[in-house]
């Protein structure tokens, strides 16, 4: 995932709007002692924050209110800051009032202790927030991976500090003013404005107890080492590369309209977007029909218009990096049925493109492609398309289609991911874990698994005498 910024002298971020290329806004970069001052704060606020969960419940359910309150701007600044169209924007703030309210509604019950029994009196298993988590954010969904990882967090009592992507800056800095116009504690969440020198001091401070990452595999790396460098537990959500899978008796009118859902929406960048299109050869020409017709449907545009589908990709270098991909593959064989241009006179724009007679080999079947491209494999068989949903360093989500639930439940558990969705593409839900395996990283944000993840789970027994028959520790 790059960023649309330009940084210079390590001082100063500047953000570009992705349509007019025009910049935005300018930031300076917190030094050192900025980022101890801050996460000092956040330490000092953990001791008061994690004691009533009563308080922190009505605290979430007011940062919901506070969202809607707040819709229309929050979501032109990111529309602004990243080029998503207006109305995603503003699906991304209702669906942050969700995940707010979900886990404020029942995070309690979440982390309720646990009876076991044991030879012990009495036995508990309790669950209690860590400290200090240090959250270390991407662009292309500002405001909701910031919040679906702070909601359960902050619900069962732990404290945040925020790097933002330098991209969507403001966002960021959004999610902190909203918090204290609700009256949050000080300290209890905070954003810090800087680059990637900025986010190996937070890993190191002193003060953080562990750290939540989402982006790339090579970022993710380097966040994982400098982590348990100091001994600290990370949860990393590193991308992907999801196959959508048509099988031979899919309904290829429910398919194809959900392969342009899949794919196409946030202009393609999106971890869990579908990336790769693998069609039974049976029903290829009929399915590649249908997601064609209903690709031209779609509108590019100005983003802040409610009638635009497609706004821009990110930044220039996401937009010369899809060209290239696309010429590439093009270059190996593939052929263009639709798109395959820039489109508009300004802005990082790029057409809505489906390539068909992809070779997995292909770069663009390998790589997680983040833009509005849709290539397609044809493979002879359903058990060439699960074996080849599998031939893949990522393992986030699939999207699996079928009108048969048998064949569906079998395909289900051999896809190596840690979502897979049956007739419908993938998306994250706070009621359910998300998150991968393989190169897609570790751990899991949202449900119950989410929350517990930046827990000390504690088991506590109590004795009315000695218990003289242990022999091992």
């Amino acid at each position: 995932m790059k960023s649309s910024t330009i940084v210079e002298n390590n001082n100063l971020i500047k953000t570009i709007n992705p349509t007019t290329e025009q910049i935005l806004n300018e930031y300076n970069i917190v030094n050192s002692e900025q980022i101890k001052s801050k996460t000092r704060k956040a330490k000092s606020a953990f001791g008061e924050w994690k004691r009533d969960i009563s308080k922190r419940i009505d605290f979430l359910h007011d940062f919901a209110d506070e969202l809607r309150k707040n819709t229309e701007m929050l979501a032109k600044t990111a529309t602004l800051e990243m080029g998503k169209a207006i109305k995603e924007s503003r699906s991304e703030v209702e669906k942050c009032a969700w995940v707010m309210e979900y886990f404020a509604d029942n995070g309690e019950l979440f982390v309720k202790d646990e009876v076991v029994n044991t030879d012990a009196r009495k036995s508990i298993i309790s669950f209690q927030p860590v400290g200090t988590i240090a959250s270390i954010m991407p662009w292309n969904y500002p405001y909701w991976q910031a919040l679906r990882f702070a909601a359960p967090s902050l619900m069962v009592g732990n404290t945040i500090v925020l790097k933002p992507a330098s991209a969507t800056m403001q966002c960021g800095i959004e999610i902190e003013n909203t918090f204290q116009k609700i009256g949050l504690p000080e300290g209890v969440f905070q954003t810090i404005v800087g680059n990637s020198g900025v986010a190996e001091t937070l890993i190191d401070s002193e003060d953080i107890s562990a750290v939540t990452f989402t982006g790339s595999v090579l970022s993710g790396t380097k966040v994982a080492q400098r982590a348990s460098s100091h001994l600290k537990k990370c949860v990393l959500e590193l991308g992907g590369s999801d196959p959508f899978i048509v099988c031979n008796d899919a309904d290829i009118e429910k398919a194809s309209a959900g392969a342009v859902k899949g794919r196409f929406i946030n202009c393609g960048q999106s971890c869990i977007a579908s990336k790769r299109f693998i069609v039974v050869k049976k029903i290829a020409d009929e399915f590649i029909e249908k997601f064609t017709q209903n690709v031209g449907k779609l509108k590019i545009g100005n983003p802040l218009s409610d009638e635009t589908d497609i706004g821009p990709l990110v930044n220039r270098t996401s937009l010369e990096n899809v060209e290239a991909i696309v010429r590439e593959s093009v270059e190996s064989g593939a052929e263009v049925i639709t798109g395959g241009e820039r489109v508009m006179n300004k802005g990082y724009f790029y057409a809505p493109t489906i390539i068909k007679n992809v070779s997995p080999k292909m770069r663009i079947a390998q790589e997680e492609v983040f833009g509005p491209i849709a290539p397609i494999i044809t493979v002879d068989s359903e058990a060439e398309a699960i074996k080849l949903a599998n031939d893949s360093e990522y393992g986030l989500g699939a999207s699996l289609w079928t009108k048969n639930i048998d064949k569906a439940e079998r395909y289900a558990e051999q896809i190596q991911a840690g979502i897979v969705t049956v007739n419908n593409v993938v998306i994250s839900d706070p009621r359910v874990p998300f998150g991968g395996v393989k190169k897609s990283g570790y751990g899991r944000e949202l449900s119950r698994y989410g929350m517990i993840e930046f827990t000390n789970i504690k088991s506590v027994r109590f004795y009315d005498k000695l218990v003289d028959y242990h022999h091992v520790e």
